[in-house]
């Protein structure tokens, strides 16, 4: 066998963009097979290309292995002689008992390696297109989603599609993570589309007053009121961002918190929304706001719903939007919320985790 197969291997996955875990043994007591500095690449589905010791070993690392590549994250094994297969978690080591008769230790680095994610933006905004500049950079793909959009006005773009119908993009993309920035053009239709993806994480560029409506009006026709509770609207961390390229940062941050595991806070507007799932249909005053409000950045009076009547109000804070001025102040004081809910968080890629967070005011109109 040649125990440097596995750089070959590596590149392999790695130019197909398939993930794998690259396993390294860091120390060997004897009698063991494998030695200190022994490389191999292991894939989910249990193949091992190069040499880390006999068949002894392996059945361990495998296991290890498919679990690293769920959640993205190194590990250290230890596999020792035990009458027991028992596995144990010693804090900085994960123990595993070997039964087989030749004894020795093995000690193993086992660091995975995961195909870029995809990050789709939704729109065809100064925001999705700061968007789509800045992720590349911190090692996103990106597909951009915008009725009539051009492929040459997007060149950081991977793939770039010209229609927002939530079947057709369905059909062609599959993407963990979404940024619905339309601002104003087309948000219905984009939201819809971006719920078709079925993403791990779905963020929505809005003030809380304007997500409120949309989110409700989706929930009116027809889509699932789990997954709409589920999008981050306003969507960003709250950094006093203004310009569109510092929403972008602001939103791009809470994505790769998501990314990486970290979990986030789920803006306002969720729990309202969450909290008037069950009596969804819209009102005439606010469908009538639904069809004036064109842009995230209105201020003026007649666009504004009204309020739900299960909400509570909030202390008014600080204005600092990327439209300024005291009437957006005012309508993001009027944000509703419950203090502390208990709604979905995102945590690591594979999976959604159910968290309880408290609230966390948003000033910016956009989410920044």
């Amino acid at each position: 066998m040649n125990r440097n197969e596995w750089i070959t291997q590596a590149a392999r996955l790695q130019s197909a963009d398939l993930p794998f875990a690259l396993v390294t043994v860091l120390s060997a007591q004897a009698p063991t097979s494998g030695k200190a500095g022994d490389k191999a690449v292991v894939t989910p589905d249990g193949q091992i290309h190069g040499w880390i010791g006999g068949g002894c070993a392996q059945p361990a690392v495998i296991k290890t292995v498919r679990r690293a590549l769920l959640d993205g994250q190194p590990r250290k094994i230890r596999i020792a002689p035990s009458d027991e297969s028992a596995e144990r978690d010693l804090g900085d080591v994960l123990e595993f008992g070997m039964a087989c008769h030749s004894g020795g230790t093995l000690e193993l680095f086992i660091d995975p390696v995961m195909p870029s994610a995809t990050l789709t933006v939704v729109g065809d905004s100064p925001v999705a297109r700061a968007l789509v500049g800045l992720a590349p950079r911190v090692g996103l793909r990106v597909a951009v989603v915008a009725q009539g959009a051009q492929a040459a006005d997007f060149p950081d773009a991977d793939t770039v599609l010209d229609s927002d119908d939530a079947a057709g993009v369905s059909a062609r993309l599959a993407s963990p993570f979404v940024v619905v920035a339309t601002q104003g053009r087309r948000d219905v239709q984009g939201l819809k589309a971006a719920l078709a993806l079925q993403p791990q994480g779905l963020w929505f560029v809005a003030s809380a007053r304007k997500a409120g409506v949309l989110l409700e009006s989706l929930v009116a026709s027809g889509e699932d009121p789990a997954a709409v509770a589920r999008i981050v609207a306003p969507a960003g961390e709250f950094i006093g961002a203004q310009t569109p390229e510092e929403i972008a940062l602001s939103v791009l941050t809470s994505v790769v918190a998501a990314r990486r595991g970290r979990e986030t806070l789920v803006p306002q507007v969720q729990a309202a929304v969450t909290a008037s799932m069950a009596s969804s249909a819209l009102t005439s005053d606010v469908a009538t706001s639904l069809a004036e409000s064109s842009s995230c950045c209105s201020t003026t009076g007649a666009s504004e719903p009204k309020e739900a009547a299960s909400a509570k109000p909030v202390a008014p804070v600080a204005a600092s939007s990327c439209c300024g001025g005291s009437k957006k102040a005012a309508a993001t004081a009027a944000a509703t919320a419950s203090d502390a809910v208990a709604v979905p968080a995102l945590t690591a890629e594979p999976a959604l985790a159910t968290a309880t967070v408290a609230a966390s005011a948003k000033s910016s109109c956009c989410g920044g």
